[in-house]
Parts: structure tokens; C-alpha cells; sequence
């Protein structure tokens, strides 16, 4: 079991109006997903998965030739780069869907989101400032800005670093993709994120999946460790050479 804290209910607006979406968050999962194709109720986005991003998709998603020869590179490889198995910080969709909760803290003009899995960080700035321009640094987690558009907060996020994986399976995201999420919270205890892919040279046109978390109100994050006794070598997919 997690650490049961004690502790107020929390407020669902904040001072300013807009929705409190500070907290303990985990994912809800996919009500009744044991495989296959996860339910999605007709007219929304289909529901996203930790292990396939795909799988809700009937068409399946819409690859470039050199998407999807990328993917099948890596599933042929049993995933053994994904960045993960390495210690190094999760697919942008893999932290939104892991099981181990996130903790969001709330400003006027900012927003950062503490990912108990691989003790991961991110930042959302609600300041109005642009996207990096010239020769930007990548992130891992791209350049976030968001703005609130009523009750949905909208989440623009570019400037990723290249090699990206949006799934255990592999679904690429390059350094041209541009993720778009919005996220509602419909009642005290749900958070709802939709989260539009649009990425022109791993995929023909934009997709959108939808996350589903749920509030924790008693419980906080347990450290993670990662790299304790790491003996693995990404350059080479093998060990360590010891001295």
C-alpha cells in the first residue's frame, strides 16, 4: 500500500477562476481493456495505452513509410532502446499512462508535473511566452506553453529532442512533432487529457488519443531510483565493460 496522508479536500477552482488542477494523480486505465482494442464510447477520441498507442485504432495509426518502418525496427528489437530500459526519461505518453502517479503543482503561471516513474519532471509555462526560435535546446519532454480556453487548460509542446517513443512498442516522435493536449477535469475526481499528434514525418496527419487519471486524495510520491548499479550501455545495447 501508499502513504496515507491526512488532509483537506481539494479546492476544484483556484483564486483566479480557473480550474484547480493541482494534486496526486493516477492513470484510471481503460474500463474493461483486457487486450485487444480498448473501448472508446462513440464520438471521443480513442483511449490511449502504456504498451501500444495503436491499439484502439481500427485503421491503425496513420505511419509514413519511415514511421513505420521505424516502429517495426524497434518491436523487432523487443524495445530494448526504449530510453526506459536505460534509465532515461519515459516516452511523453508513457508517463501519462504508467501506472506509478504524478503530482501536479499549480501557479498563476506555471504548472509542473512530478512523475513518480523514473523520478521524472516537467514544466508547463502559462506565462504567454512563445516557443523557443533559432537553435533551441531539445528536451526530452519538449518546450511546454499553455493557456486556459474556458475550463480546458491547452498544452502546446514542441522542440523535442529526435528518437522519441511514444509507446513500449516504439510509436515514433521526432524533433518536427508538435504534441497538443487539453486537459479537463469533468468532475472532482477525474482529469481527462485529450492529446493531438501531429508529427509530418513520422505520421500523414494528426491523431488523438485520450487519457483518463483520477485524483488521489490521501497518498504521496515514493522515491524512484533508476540508475543504482546500472550496467547498461545504450551506445552499445549491452553491458558495461568493467575496469
Amino acid at each position: 500500500g501508499r502513504l496515507r496522508l491526512p488532509g483537506k479536500r481539494p479546492r476544484c477552482r483556484t483564486r483566479s477562476g480557473v480550474p484547480h488542477l493541482a494534486g496526486m494523480w493516477s492513470y484510471a486505465g481503460v474500463p474493461g481493456f483486457r487486450g485487444g482494442r480498448p473501448p472508446s464510447p462513440p464520438g471521443t477520441p480513442v483511449q490511449a495505452t502504456f504498451w501500444n498507442i495503436e491499439a484502439g485504432f481500427k485503421e491503425g495509426l496513420p505511419f509514413t513509410p519511415w514511421g513505420a518502418e521505424l516502429r517495426r525496427q524497434r518491436m523487432a528489437g523487443n524495445s530494448k532502446d526504449n530510453p526506459d530500459a536505460a534509465c532515461l526519461p519515459l516516452g511523453h505518453m508513457q508517463l501519462h499512462t504508467h501506472s506509478q502517479p504524478r503530482k501536479m503543482i499549480q501557479t498563476k503561471d506555471l504548472i509542473v508535473i512530478i512523475y513518480e516513474a523514473n523520478a521524472n519532471m516537467r514544466q508547463i509555462f502559462l506565462d504567454g511566452r512563445p516557443a523557443p526560435t533559432g537553435d533551441p535546446q531539445p528536451w526530452w519532454y519538449g518546450y511546454s506553453r499553455g493557456h486556459w480556453d474556458g475550463d480546458t487548460l491547452v498544452v502546446e509542446t514542441t522542440n523535442f529532442r529526435d528518437g522519441g517513443w511514444l509507446d513500449v512498442n516504439g510509436a515514433p516522435l521526432t524533433d518536427q512533432g508538435k504534441l497538443t493536449e487539453r486537459f479537463r477535469r469533468p468532475t472532482f475526481g477525474t482529469l481527462e487529457i485529450d492529446v493531438t499528434i501531429d508529427d509530418p514525418k513520422a505520421y500523414t496527419k494528426p491523431w488523438t488519443v485520450r487519457v483518463n487519471q483520477r485524483l488521489l486524495v490521501d497518498t504521496e510520491l515514493i522515491e524512484f531510483v533508476c540508475n543504482e548499479n546500472q550496467q547498461f550501455n545504450p551506445a552499445t545495447g549491452g553491458p558495461v565493460p568493467r575496469k
